[in-house]
């Protein structure tokens, strides 16, 4: 029978929540300038040598490999964070994002080293995505389990706000970039992003350091023990949540597709709009996200995770295939509007309810595990999803409606995800994932 968690201090939720919001907020400005400059800047400074169409090929396949290295990261600070506790798990992976961040800054061009500098430009991404691979499992453990049992969808949610928040900043500081003459934004202009994210390191410590662990973390480990080998315990008891994670984070591909493809196809030479106009129509579709998923996330409190996730995954097959074929007409106003429904509205329904519908899924001993590695390796899918889409475009790259077909097939997974997933929002903190446990009814190992 489950022990009632002990409730949290006073305005430890919010102070969680809002650790998690900025964290997340540094962390993704990172992640995301690395996709900006994927998509405008890197095929000229990393792989000049190559035929533009390869050049953006091969710069769309380094985004992509930090999302292969999501899973080994997540097997890896998975494992730590529900042995150690999810506090050092958070300052860890912004203090890792900053420095590998700032690095990528200081790299030497292809035309000064030649073949090391795409390759120096992979180790610092696989560093990123290692980092990113800790980040949201242990942010969304650490609010989940701080939060009042009603409103954990509200709180989680932060998280994802944050997200929203560090790619809208990417963005903007992306657009006085872009807007560089030419030889200034490939010689020193596209550095200066990666440069001020060393503040990430520094911030990052300051803020969390003082964070409490969750008290349901701390009860599980002084009445049970933590888990000795929680991969063990995860794929014994909660392998089906586990696939129903991978396949939800699916998802996420409309967000990759969106912010690097689409914008790398909006500017070529096929359509010819201009790099900070697009950059605008993310800016503001992350503006308006950021209002979106706590309301989102709030109405999930009230009628359960399931039908929100639906709506937004659903909602976004159909969506990308709007926002595309706006691109394809050529027309600006048509394009920010559908792009601020699709990525502001619709995705957010997804993006802001997957924290608490994945994290609910699982016990408190194995919580950032099945969080972390269910996440990591659909968002690895995701990742490569950009690359996929460059090769489904055509030699052209403007063949918009086989990667629209292409986005909408990758809601699919998702959609059965949550038809077939338990409705968890009315359940008791500490009894979330208890089910999956009875189910199994084989006895754990653990150690004090």
């Amino acid at each position: 029978m489950s022990v009632p968690a002990p409730d949290a201090p006073p305005g430890q939720p919010r102070k969680a929540a809002t650790a998690a919001w900025i964290g997340s907020a540094l962390e993704y400005y990172d992640f995301f300038i690395y996709g900006s400059a994927a998509a405008l800047i890197f095929p000229k400074v990393f792989f000049d040598e190559s035929d533009p169409a390869t050049a953006t090929l091969l710069s769309l396949a380094t985004f992509g490999v930090a999302y292969a290295a999501r899973p080994l990261g997540a097997l890896f600070l998975g494992h730590f964070g529900d042995r150690v506790g999810r506090k050092k798990i958070m300052v860890f992976t912004l203090i890792l994002m900053g420095v590998s961040t700032f690095l990528i800054g200081c790299l030497p061009t292809r035309a000064q080293v030649g073949a090391l500098a795409p390759v120096l430009l992979v180790l610092c991404r696989v560093l990123q995505g290692i980092s990113a691979a800790g980040e949201q499992a242990s942010a969304n453990s650490m609010t989940l389990e701080h939060a009042p049992p009603h409103r954990r969808g509200f709180f989680t949610s932060f998280t994802l706000s944050g997200t929203q928040g560090g790619q809208l900043l990417a963005t903007l500081v992306f657009i006085p970039v872009a807007a560089l003459p030419e030889e200034q934004l490939l010689s020193w202009g596209w550095r200066v992003p990666f440069w001020l994210s060393i503040a990430v390191a520094v911030v990052g410590y300051v803020i969390r350091r003082k964070l409490d662990e969750t008290p349901a973390f701390a009860q599980q480990a002084t009445r049970e023990g933590v888990v000795k080998l929680p991969l063990a315990v995860l794929l014994r008891e909660h392998w089906a949540d586990v696939l129903r994670v991978i396949a939800g984070a699916l998802v996420a591909s409309v967000s990759t597709i969106f912010t690097v493809w689409a914008l790398a196809y909006a500017t070529s030479d096929s359509v010819g709009m201009s790099r900070s106009s697009m950059l605008w129509v993310g800016a503001l579709a992350n503006l308006v996200a950021l209002a979106a998923i706590p309301l989102w996330a709030t109405l999930s409190d009230r009628i359960g995770r399931r039908p929100v996730f639906l709506i937004g995954a659903a909602g976004s097959a159909v969506a990308m295939f709007l926002y595309l074929w706006a691109i394809s007409t050529g027309s600006y106003p048509l394009t920010l509007v559908l792009g601020i429904v699709t990525f502001g509205v619709v995705y957010s329904a997804a993006n802001g309810v997957w924290p608490s519908f994945y994290g609910e899924m699982f016990s408190t001993r194995v919580r950032l595990s099945g969080m972390a590695i269910g996440t990591q390796i659909g968002f690895a899918v995701a990742g490569f999803a950009v690359t996929f889409a460059a090769r489904i475009a055509g030699p052209n790259g403007d063949d918009w409606s086989s990667v629209a077909l292409f986005t909408a097939a990758l809601c699919v997974p998702p959609v059965i995800a949550v038809l077939s997933a338990r409705e968890t929002a009315k359940i008791p903190t500490e009894a979330l994932g208890e089910r999956a446990r009875r189910e199994a009814a084989q006895p754990e190992t653990v150690t004090a």
